[in-house]
């Protein structure tokens, strides 16, 4: 039984159209995806699941694995499923986001041991510390809250928990004053398939996060915390800088000047 990799991605965004696509690097965002999702040492195959020929193509010339996918799946979630149900040999699914490039291999191997040490848990998924005011109180930053076993208590784009007597300095808060939630998740095969047949939840449809429909039905989410978290492209500034970062970190020498 083997651990699949999958990756959703789409070309409409609301913010960012096209954004697999995006190129500035001289490769497309999904190709820098798909390395990332390599670096893993436990997933044995990775796929990408995509309804646009656009990415397909793009995948391919990556060398990487693509399955194509209706186009009117609601979220992310549901078209990994639908990936899922033509894989009956795979036992664990994770759901790594079109939009991570700069995961790390360790994150992706970290979701998967979360599964592999925690026999009760259909799911798993990973935070780490907030250590900005403005993170905690951005809601575009989902923020997770857990219990003292490690299992997801809540997640909400609010400031949780809410710190009545005055927040204290999340740079040197300890414990932290929160947990930023990383949109990272491993699934048992079974348990995905079944969670994708669900209606969406009311506290889903509130917040406009998948994984409380997770919560709603009764079922415990695992959460790691790790210390670095990967950054998500959701914006035109949020790509200019990935691009900034690769080619800092790709730049050759300095060329010394003959003497």
């Amino acid at each position: 039984m083997e651990i699949v990799g999958v990756i959703p991605a789409r070309f409409a965004s609301t913010r960012l159209p096209g954004k697999p696509l995006l190129s500035d690097t001289g490769r497309p965002l999904i190709a820098h995806v798909l390395d990332a999702a390599r670096r893993a040492r436990s997933i044995g195959r990775i796929i990408v699941a995509t309804d646009d020929p656009r990415i397909a193509d793009a995948v391919a010339q990556a060398g990487g694995e693509f399955a194509m996918t209706r186009a009117d799946h609601p979220s992310g979630t549901d078209r990994v499923a639908e990936v899922a149900r033509s894989i009956p040999t795979a036992r664990i699914i994770v759901n790594l986001q079109g939009d991570e490039p700069e995961v790390s291999g360790e994150a992706l191997d970290r979701v998967v041991e979360l599964l592999e040490n925690d026999p009760e848990a259909p799911m798993a998924t990973l935070a780490t510390p907030i250590r900005d005011e403005a993170t905690y109180r951005n809601p575009a930053c989902v923020k997770v809250v857990c219990s003292t076993r490690g299992r997801a208590l809540y997640f909400s784009r609010s400031p949780i928990p809410c710190h009545r007597d005055g927040l204290p300095d999340p740079a040197t808060a300890t414990p932290p004053v929160a947990h930023l939630h990383l949109g990272l998740y491993a699934y048992r095969r079974d348990f995905l398939l079944a969670i994708a047949e669900l209606p969406p939840s009311p506290l889903e449809a509130a917040e406009k996060l998948e994984q409380l429909r997770v919560l709603d039905a009764g079922f415990p989410i695992a959460v790691g915390i790790v210390e670095e978290a990967s950054v998500g492209i959701d914006t035109p500034e949020d790509y200019r800088h990935f691009v900034e970062r690769w080619r800092a970190a790709h730049a050759g020498p300095a060329s010394t000047p003959p003497t």
